[in-house]
C-alpha cells in the first residue's frame, strides 16, 4: 500500500514537472513573439549625428548620455574574419542552433557546478541580441525565459547574416561606444573596418564579455590577455595559422590621437542641438542618434580665439566673495545671420547654462541705440547734429541721473551717444514715444513686452533683459546697412542618406532705412574712436560699438558697484557682443569696474577674427 502512494505521488510530480515545463514553454514562445513584435523598431541601429563648421570639418560626434557613440556598419562593411572572430568567441555553433545553444547551456551548468559559482552564462548571439535590445542585465528567471523566447522569434524573423549584422552594430564596447564600428574608430582610430589587423579584431572581439574590463584604454594589461584567449579559440577552430596567432598576440596596443568625438567648442554645439530640435521638431535622443549631418557657420579660429580670450583672467573683473565673475560672447555674421562663435561662460562644459543665448541681463546704456536713437534717426524728425537738451528733468516720478551728476545743457545726439549721456537718452525716447521705440527694438528682434513699456527703457532698465546673441542681432542690423537676418547656427541638416531635410532661407529684412543705418554707424564709430568705448579700438581696422553698465543699486553699497557690463559692437564683416558680470549679483559679488574691461574683451576676440 505504501509502495502505491510512493508511485502515485511520483506519478502526480512527473504530471506537475510536465504542465509546468509545458507552461514555461509556452510562456518563452507567447512572451518572446511578443514582445520582440510590439518593439520591433528598437532594433533600428543609427548611428551618431555629426556637427561640421562651415568649411565641413567635423567639429563634434553627438551621443546620447545613456546610449553613447554608435556607428551602423553594414555587412559588407566587415571583413569575415572579424565576423568569423565573433563568432569563434562568443558562439562558435551560432550558424546551427535555432537561437539557443542547449550544448553551451549544459556545458555552463557543468562548470558552475563543477566551480560551485555562476561562472558560465551560455548565451548565445541570439540571445545577447535580445538581452542587448529588449531587456536589462538584472538577473532572474523571468528575464532568461524573456531572452530565451525573443531570440527563438529573432531567429524566425532574420536571417543568421542578419542577426550577426544587428549583434555587431548594437553590442556596447566599452568607453560608450556602442557597435563594432564605433569601437574601431574610438580604439584604433579607423573608420573603415576592412583595415583592420588581426590583432585588433581580436582585441574588439575580446571586449563584450567584460567591456570595462577588457578594452584595451581602461585595462591594457587585461585587453591584451583576453585578446590572447580569443586568438587562441580562433586558431583552434581553424581559422588562423600558429604564425598569424603569434604575430598578433606580440602586438602592443599603441592609443589614437583623439578625435573629434571630444566635443570641442561647447557651447556652440549645445546650441546647435537646441536649434536644430526646434527646426525640425524631432526629439533630441533621435536628433543625437539618428545620423544626422548638421552644418554650421562655426568659424573654428574666431571660436578659439574667443575661447581663449575668456580663459585668461587677467581680462576679467576681481571675483566676488564667493562667485567668480562670469561673462559670454558671441560673434556673428551680420551679412549672413550664421553664428561663428559663442562662449557660454567661463569654463564652459557641456550641458551648463548657456550665458551668451539664454542669459537675459539688463543691457545698461548698450540698449539707447535700439530703443533710443535708432527709432529716433528712423523717424526723420532726428539727425546726428540734433541738438537736445541735458539737465536734470522729471518725468513724473522717474527721475534720470547723468554720470557723475554733470549736465551740459545741451548737446548733439552725436555727442550725447559718444560719451553715453543719460539725461538727452530719455528726454529723446520720450518724444518719440514708447509705442513706436517698441516695434522699431521688435523689428530687430528684441520683443519687449508691455511691462517694459517705461522711460527707464532709455538707460537698459528692463525686467526681462536680454541676451548677448539677441543683442548682436540688433547690432547686426545697423551694421548691414538696415537689413536683418535672424542670428542663426545651423546652414542645413541632412539625413543619415545625405538628402536635405533642412535648409536656412537666405532672407533679409530691411528694417530701417540705410541711411538710419549709416549714421547710426559714424555716430557708433565715434564711440570707439573718442567716446566711452575706446577700449575696444582695433589694431587695422574700423569698429562701431556701444558701451553698457548697470549699477548694483543696493541700499548701503557704493554706487560704485556694477551689476552688468557690456560691449556690442562690429566691424564691416563681424558683429559682437560681450557681457561680464555674476550669475547672481549682491552685496558680496559686485564689479567696481565699467563697461571698459568688456570693451577691451571685445578688441582681443575681434583683433583675432578677421
Amino acid at each position: 500500500m505504501g509502495s502505491r502512494r510512493i508511485g502515485y505521488a511520483v506519478f502526480d510530480l512527473a504530471v506537475v514537472g510536465v504542465l509546468a515545463a509545458l507552461a514555461v514553454v509556452c510562456y518563452v514562445h507567447i512572451a518572446g513573439e511578443a514582445i520582440a513584435g510590439r518593439q520591433m523598431d528598437k532594433l533600428h541601429v543609427g548611428s551618431n549625428s555629426i556637427i561640421v563648421d562651415r568649411e565641413g570639418h567635423v567639429i563634434a560626434t553627438m551621443a546620447v548620455t545613456d546610449i553613447g557613440y554608435r556607428e551602423e556598419a553594414a555587412l559588407s562593411e566587415m571583413p569575415k574574419l572579424l565576423l568569423d572572430a565573433f563568432v569563434a568567441t562568443e558562439d562558435r555553433r551560432f550558424y546551427t542552433h535555432t537561437g539557443i545553444d542547449w550544448i553551451g547551456i549544459l556545458r555552463s551548468i557543468r562548470s558552475n557546478v563543477m566551480e560551485n559559482r555562476l561562472s558560465q552564462g551560455g548565451s548565445s548571439i541570439t540571445q545577447q541580441l535580445a538581452r542587448t535590445v529588449y531587456l536589462t542585465n538584472r538577473k532572474s528567471f523571468i528575464r532568461k525565459l524573456n531572452e530565451a523566447g525573443i531570440a527563438m522569434a529573432l531567429e524566425k524573423r532574420f536571417s543568421k547574416q542578419q542577426l550577426l549584422e544587428l549583434y555587431l552594430n548594437h553590442i556596447y564596447f566599452g568607453r560608450q561606444q556602442v557597435g563594432v564600428k564605433s569601437a574601431a574608430r574610438r580604439y584604433f582610430g579607423i573608420s573603415d573596418l576592412h583595415q583592420l589587423q588581426l590583432w585588433q579584431i581580436a582585441t574588439l572581439a575580446a571586449i563584450p564579455k567584460a567591456p570595462s574590463r577588457y578594452n584595451p584604454v581602461d585595462d591594457y594589461v587585461k585587453s591584451k590577455e583576453r585578446r590572447k584567449v580569443v586568438l587562441d579559440l580562433m586558431h583552434e577552430q581553424g581559422l588562423i595559422s600558429q604564425r598569424q596567432l603569434l604575430e598578433a598576440e606580440a602586438v602592443d596596443y599603441v592609443p589614437p590621437q583623439p578625435s573629434s568625438r571630444s566635443n570641442r567648442y561647447a557651447a556652440y554645439t549645445d546650441y546647435v542641438v537646441r536649434e536644430a530640435v526646434q527646426l525640425t521638431g524631432i526629439a533630441q535622443d533621435d536628433l543625437l542618434t539618428g545620423g544626422y549631418t548638421i552644418v554650421t557657420g562655426l568659424d573654428q579660429s574666431h571660436q578659439q580665439t574667443a575661447e581663449a580670450a575668456f580663459a585668461d583672467k587677467r581680462r576679467f573683473p576681481k571675483d566676488g566673495k564667493d562667485q567668480i565673475v562670469q561673462g559670454s560672447a558671441v560673434i556673428l555674421d551680420h551679412r549672413t545671420g550664421e553664428i561663428r562663435a559663442i562662449v557660454g561662460g567661463r569654463d564652459y562644459t557641456a550641458g551648463d547654462y548657456n550665458r551668451a543665448t539664454r542669459s537675459s541681463r539688463q543691457p545698461g546704456s548698450a540698449f539707447k541705440p535700439i530703443i533710443v536713437y535708432g527709432p529716433a534717426l528712423e523717424s526723420g524728425k532726428f539727425k546726428a547734429n540734433t541738438i537736445v537738451p541735458d539737465k536734470k528733468t522729471a518725468y513724473q516720478s522717474y527721475r534720470p541721473e547723468n554720470g557723475g551728476d554733470r549736465y551740459r545743457g545741451a548737446v548733439t545726439i552725436a555727442e550725447a551717444i559718444r560719451l553715453s549721456i543719460n539725461s538727452p537718452a530719455v528726454w529723446v525716447l520720450n518724444q518719440v514715444g514708447l509705442a513706436s521705440a517698441i516695434q522699431f527694438a521688435g523689428s530687430l528682434g528684441v520683443e519687449l513686452d508691455d511691462q517694459e513699456a517705461s522711460l527707464a527703457m532709455a538707460l537698459g532698465g528692463l525686467h526681462q533683459g536680454v541676451s548677448p546673441l539677441t543683442m548682436a542681432q540688433a547690432y547686426g542690423a545697423f551694421a548691414n546697412n538696415g537689413a536683418l537676418v535672424n542670428a542663426h547656427a545651423i546652414r542645413m541638416i541632412k539625413d543619415s542618406h545625405g538628402r536635405v531635410i533642412y535648409e536656412h532661407p537666405m532672407t533679409a529684412k530691411q528694417v530701417m532705412s540705410q541711411g538710419t543705418a549709416a549714421a547710426m554707424t559714424a555716430m557708433l564709430r565715434s564711440v570707439v574712436e573718442t567716446g566711452t568705448g575706446k577700449q575696444a579700438k582695433l589694431n587695422g581696422r574700423w569698429a562701431a560699438g556701444k558701451t553698457g553698465t548697470t549699477q548694483l543699486g543696493l541700499d548701503g553699497v557704493t554706487k560704485k558697484a556694477n551689476r552688468d557690463l557690456w560691449f556690442v559692437g562690429y566691424t564691416s564683416e563681424l558683429t559682437a557682443a560681450v557681457w561680464m558680470g555674476f550669475d547672481q549679483s549682491n552685496r558680496d559679488n559686485y564689479m567696481r569696474e565699467t563697461s571698459g574691461i568688456a570693451a577691451r574683451m571685445f578688441a582681443a576676440i575681434m583683433n583675432g577674427s578677421r
